[in-house]
């Protein structure tokens, strides 16, 4: 029997957050560096006071109710003010990725029709230059790159009253449109209402507790829904302090600033983190001390100290699946970390692991009051609750292709329901392939094996119409590092061969990888080959190296360099 979750308007966000700024208003809210190692902490009536001027000023532009108004920018302070700023207003928000490209940026703008955008932390400014319509104007953030004819928070700020009173949102209505960061074609407009939201929090909090001494550090993008609803919905229900990240350079003292108690990364972070601690002390002596009692439990508490985790209750891995092996590293490691299952389509909200629980190879089962079945004949995982989106924002056509009539959303997932209720996911739908000989792979299994190498940061399995499927693998910049030297090179190789021959071996034989194909170039969202949070953009990857896969092949090695 499906657990009923309610939610009142005492739940929604604005709400949360107007308790807060009358309760605590002495309290910090955020802590935003301000480079130099300057910090800048925000309470929740000076959190208030900005978002309520901002709201005076966006009114007074007599836009329309319901507007939609961009907010494009890497995580900061600003970022959620100007959020909380445009609920206020009445209008609707539209987070954009700050690493999309001009032609991304233009097509969101204008496909949502966006009244205006807030612009914040850039590491550059080319895409604006490009893909902001005439006629739409900018308002800089603190800490934004300087932007010509850009108007100035701080300066709208001081010019404009704050707004009084506490208008509030119908649970009903859109709150946000939050686009897809497209693994496949253009960004999707996911529609979520306010009560959508609150929802998703609400089921999550059924099975984690959330109280208001929590700390939180922002630095996965706030455009992402797994991010807005832990931490930005989090810390505004909960009354959390949120920390904010500067830069990748400074990561570790930012980490060590917030000592978050709560902590959300995807799994290529987490695989970054373990081969930052690899870099320092070999694997194999790190599994040698751990196993000693007294030393054991001394090296733990460092290397969680100089992770920043030490304080770290609950660690959440999701957006893409964790690796067995990592999972137990992490356990060994003094780390509760659970794995989440959701998407975009659905508030983040679907299956998650339990605290104390360990069950790797699986997301878990459902969070409560979530519906969750596998499709007889295709075998999608499909789920039903209250966070699944309104629909697709002028795409009715995709929308009933994603929402069936009585409200069940196609994941576009695979899986399987493990005799517990727990669920293991198999691949995409469309991700799987069949080889020349006719038998059908499904690469997400497989990758979740090569990543466990320390050096392999990202893979794709591929090869749809050869006789085996062949697996491409990207190596980390440590590593990159050290194959300069050919010795090393050499070293690498051999060390790939007998991973890629460990792996076939747990493989059926139609699944066995022919070759690793070695690739140096670092794949990121700004060369289209990651999505924002990392995911491998398949057909993007197959437009990069298919021409080279015969190549590859004809040398008839377990591994080739590649090294583009």
């Amino acid at each position: 029997m499906i657990n009923p979750i309610k939610v009142n308007k005492d739940d929604l966000a604005l709400a949360c957050f107007y308790r807060w700024e009358r309760e605590r208003p002495d309290t910090v809210f955020m802590t935003q560096p301000m480079g130099g190692g300057a910090v800048r902490d925000i309470t929740w009536g000076q959190a208030g006071k900005e978002a309520r001027s901002m709201a005076s000023w966006i009114q007074a532009q007599g836009w329309p109710a319901g507007s939609k108004i961009a907010i494009l920018g890497k995580n900061s302070a600003h970022w959620m003010l100007a959020d909380l700023a445009i609920w206020m207003a009445g209008h609707v928000s539209v987070p954009i990725y700050p690493t999309f490209n001009g032609d991304a940026l233009r097509y969101i703008l204008e496909h949502s029709e966006s009244k205006a955008c807030f612009v914040g932390k850039l590491d550059e400014v080319g895409a604006l230059k490009d893909g902001v319509p005439a006629g739409v104007p900018l308002i800089a953030l603190p800490l934004a790159p300087t932007i010509q004819g850009a108007a100035s928070w701080d300066k709208l700020i001081a010019s404009n009253k704050p707004m009084a009173g506490s208008t509030q949102r119908a649970g009903e209505e859109l709150a946000t449109i939050i686009y897809t960061s497209g693994t496949t074609g253009n960004p999707k407009g996911v529609m979520q209402n306010f009560t959508a939201m609150a929802w998703a929090l609400s089921s999550g909090a059924k099975r984690v507790v959330f109280n208001n001494e929590e700390r939180m550090l922002s630095y996965l993008p706030l455009a992402h829904v797994a991010e807005r609803i832990l931490v930005e919905q989090g810390a505004l229900r909960f009354g959390a302090h949120v920390f904010f990240a500067e830069s990748l350079d400074t990561f570790v003292a930012d980490i060590n600033r917030a000592r978050p108690t709560i902590f959300f990364s995807v799994p290529r972070l987490w695989v970054k983190f373990q081969q930052g601690v690899f870099h320092k002390m070999p694997p194999a002596k790190l599994k040698l001390l751990m196993s000693i009692p007294l030393v054991g439990r001394l090296v733990r508490r460092k290397l969680l100290k100089g992770l920043g985790l030490d304080q770290c209750r609950l660690a959440v891995g999701g957006a893409a699946p964790m690796p067995a092996d990592l999972l137990r590293w992490y356990r060994d490691l003094g780390l509760d970390m659970i794995e989440g299952y959701g998407m975009t389509e659905n508030c983040a909200i679907s299956h998650a692991t339990m605290p104390g629980t360990f069950r790797p190879g699986t997301v878990g089962q459902p969070y409560p009051g979530v519906e969750s079945r596998i499709d007889a004949v295709t075998g999608e995982i499909q789920m039903r609750c209250p966070a699944v989106m309104m629909g697709y924002f002028k795409d009715p056509e995709q929308t009933a292709a994603t929402i069936t009539p009585d409200g069940w959303l196609r994941t576009g997932d695979k899986g399987v329901v493990e005799k517990d209720g727990c669920l293991r996911i198999t691949g995409r739908v469309k991700d799987i392939f069949k080889t020349s000989k006719g038998k059908y792979v499904a690469p997400a299994p497989i990758e979740d094996l090569l990543v466990t190498h320390p050096d392999i940061e990202a893979c794709a399995v591929t090869g749809a119409n050869f006789a085996q499927p062949l697996g491409i693998v990207m190596l980390s910049p440590d590593a990159v590092t050290r194959v300069a030297a050919p010795e090393a090179r050499a070293e690498m190789m051999t060390s790939l061969a007998q991973h890629l021959k460990s792996v076939n071996e747990r493989l059926e034989a139609h699944e066995q990888l022919d070759c690793l194909a070695v690739i140096a170039t670092n794949w990121t969202p700004e060369n289209g080959l990651v999505t924002p949070t990392f995911k491998v953009k398949r057909p993007k990857i197959e437009d990069a190296y298919a021409s080279q896969y015969e190549g590859w092949l004809k040398q008839r090695k377990p591994v080739v360099w590649a090294g583009v």
